[in-house]
């Protein structure tokens, strides 16, 4: 992390700064002195150009290494502080990043003359491009943060001596052959440690889990029968002999890691104990930042935030301004700009009208670009075409722009596939199925296994609460252990969150396992109506679009549940195979029932591969209401197309 950050003049006046940890005023003289005053450093004759980051030699003082970059014209130095041990790769881009906005939002006030104050509320601007690029890098499992004084040098080297000196955690229910060296001692690391904030409060306690017997010096299993007047294992099985067979008996582990036999008893959570009807405290759940995902409107509606509209708009005009003043220089396809692509139109001159065979070449480096954005082929091979079309028979201007002409192009077809044709405004139809046919508004949640169906409805419901609604959550996944408790931590969560504001109200409907989800969700439904919710959010199990079986019952399911709404969530690191699980879930509800929209989750995994919303909306017409931003219950997103299109454009 950043240990610090200034923007100052080049007369040494500061302008705006922010400090992570104490850093000496000497550090940024020492700097300014040695780079711009001395120019003890060959390469920072750049020091004068406007030129990115990454090309302006690194200075280091003490244990410090300082970024930097600069404006010419306005006379203005930006610099990064961080620690040498520290390797952060995304700095140089958030110094050029910090530089466009800043001469964006406060260039005017630096022009005045004699300017040496700059009224600005740059902080919130700082902040969303320093989490946004924080979280967009990849950093190294277990990778320490903060290094001083080679702390960290010295906390790996005892961690690696700890794992060369620790044995292997014996296996439980065996006796070793060995003695551990450390037997005398008793071992504490081969006991779990309980989890603070269960899910389940009838979890069994530590006597039920497992953990690794000391050695031969134990008691043998037989003989701590025999003390316990417990009958032994031969007797069991003499007295089974002569009675009645019984079913298998389930197995329960003592404190040692070894079976006992005597007195099972089966471990059903699927019905609701004493213990889960208990209120607990879920003084743990952290405040959501309303104001950092949504608006209320006037009439009191909350909106969601599209994704970062003001900062990204501001980065992407300044980058369209520079593309347009720099000359294009020839070269191939294989680039990933579209200044390569606008290379391949050399040989087409001002005032010519295009054709087929002038755009073959440049369609071909389009359509790569497009797939390294994570764009199916089928959709990139139609968006080309699309292009195509525009383009043929166009006669280009004197001094037109071929990259602008391609541009333009290619942002229409893109606009046009990610643009609704309907509207999206679920709160709309929200309140028209309340009012007027007195009944709950039904969303269902679907998708393949792991891609966040449960996080998303619980995101979603978080948005519905601050809108002063009232929702069921319905457990129709009945078949993947701990997804009944998984939801019943969101509901105690959000109920707990809802309760600070005033805002709506929330409740679980749930039947356990093993049992029918369609019946399970037809039932949710009416309890609803009886007891007055405005919505139910309906949760199903994963199952995978490729199994014929599984898919089956979700005719059954869109029959009984009948949704107002059915959302499938795909992932957007699922890749070209985005194309077939769409198609396969829009076609599995029967001929009169399809998809109604998608969630896009873990988008801010992926940057600007953005292009699985491309493949999707490509293959069903059906458009993307929500992105899935982080993992918080305020990390949800309305789509935004321009930002898309830029993404897929950079």
């Amino acid at each position: 992390m950043l240990d610090g950050f200034e923007i100052l003049t080049t007369s040494g006046v500061v302008l705006w700064s922010k400090s992570y940890a104490p850093l000496s005023s000497n550090l940024i003289n020492g700097f300014i002195k040695d780079v711009f005053i001395e120019e003890k450093n060959v390469s920072s004759a750049a020091a004068a150009d406007d030129t990115p980051a990454a090309q302006h030699p690194s200075y280091k003082k003490d244990k410090y290494t300082l970024r930097w970059a600069s404006v010419k014209d306005l006379g203005l130095i930006f610099v990064a502080v961080y620690q040498s041990l520290l390797h952060l790769s995304w700095v140089d881009k958030l110094l050029d990043n910090i530089r466009i906005l800043f001469v964006d939002l406060y260039g005017d006030q630096v022009k005045k003359p004699h300017s040496t104050v700059v009224e600005c509320n740059f902080d919130d601007y700082f902040d969303q491009q320093v989490k946004e690029l924080e979280g967009s890098a990849e950093i190294p499992y277990n990778t320490p943060q903060i290094v001083q004084d080679g702390q960290a040098l010295t906390a790996i080297s005892r961690n690696l001596a700890n794992e060369a000196e620790e044995p292997p955690p014996p296996v439980p229910g065996l006796l070793s052959d060995r003695r551990s060296p450390n037997s005398a001692a008793p071992s504490t690391d081969a006991t779990p440690t309980s989890t603070p904030d269960t899910s389940r409060p009838s979890t069994p306690s530590n006597g039920h889990l497992l953990s690794a017997k000391a050695g031969r010096g134990g008691t043998s299993r037989r003989a701590r029968k025999a003390a316990s007047g417990k009958p032994s294992a031969v007797d069991g099985l003499k007295e089974k002999s002569v009675g009645k067979a019984k079913g298998k008996q389930l197995r329960k582990w003592d404190a040692d890691g070894l079976a006992d036999e005597d007195g099972e008893v089966a471990l059903d959570y699927s019905v609701t104990s004493d213990a889960d009807s208990r209120p607990v405290s879920s003084a743990g759940v952290e405040p959501v930042d309303m104001a950092a995902s949504g608006t209320r409107t006037s009439k009191g509606q909350y909106i969601l935030k599209d994704l970062d509209d003001e900062v990204h708009s501001i980065l992407q005009t300044a980058s369209q301004k520079k593309e347009q003043s720099m000359p294009s220089k020839p070269t191939g396809v294989v680039g990933s700009s579209f200044g390569a692509i606008s290379g391949l139109f050399r040989s087409v001159i001002g005032g010519k009208v295009l054709t087929k065979q002038d755009l073959e070449k440049p369609m071909k480096g389009m359509e790569d670009l497009l797939l390294k954005k994570n764009v199916a082929r089928e959709a990139a091979v139609r968006l080309c075409e699309g292009v195509e079309r525009e383009l043929i028979g166009k006669k280009t201007g004197s001094f037109e722009s071929i990259d602008t002409l391609l541009r333009a192009s290619l942002s229409s077809s893109l606009t046009k596939l990610l643009t609704p044709t309907t509207s999206l405004s679920l709160l709309t139809s929200i309140n028209t199925v309340t009012s007027q046919q007195s009944r709950p508004y039904t969303i269902s949640i679907v998708g393949v296994n792991g891609v966040g169906k449960s996080t998303s409805l619980s995101k979603l419901a978080f948005f519905l609460l601050q809108n002063n609604l009232s929702l069921l959550i319905a457990a129709c996944d009945t078949f993947r252990s701990g997804a009944v408790e998984q939801l019943r931590v969101h509901a105690r969560n959000l109920k707990d969150l809802s309760e600070r504001e005033n805002l709506g109200r929330i409740e679980l409907y749930e039947k356990g396992y093993g049992k029918d989800a369609a019946h399970i969700a037809r039932d949710a439904v009416a309890y609803a109506q009886q007891n007055k919710f405005d919505v139910v959010l309906i949760d199903t199990a994963g199952r995978r679009h490729n199994d014929a079986r599984l898919m089956s019952s979700l005719e059954k399911f869109a029959e009984l549940a009948r949704p107002d709404k059915i959302l499938m969530v795909g992932e957007a690191l699922v890749g070209t195979d985005s194309v077939m699980q769409a198609r396969a879930f829009n076609t599995a509800f029967g001929a009169k029932r399809g998809l109604d929209g998608f969630i896009i989750s873990k988008c801010d995994t992926v940057g600007e591969m953005v292009g699985v919303l491309v493949s999707m909306v490509h293959a069903t017409g059906i458009p993307v209401v929500f992105l899935g931003v982080g993992q918080h219950y305020g990390d949800l997103r309305t789509v935004n197309v321009g930002n898309v299109v830029g993404l897929l454009m950079s």
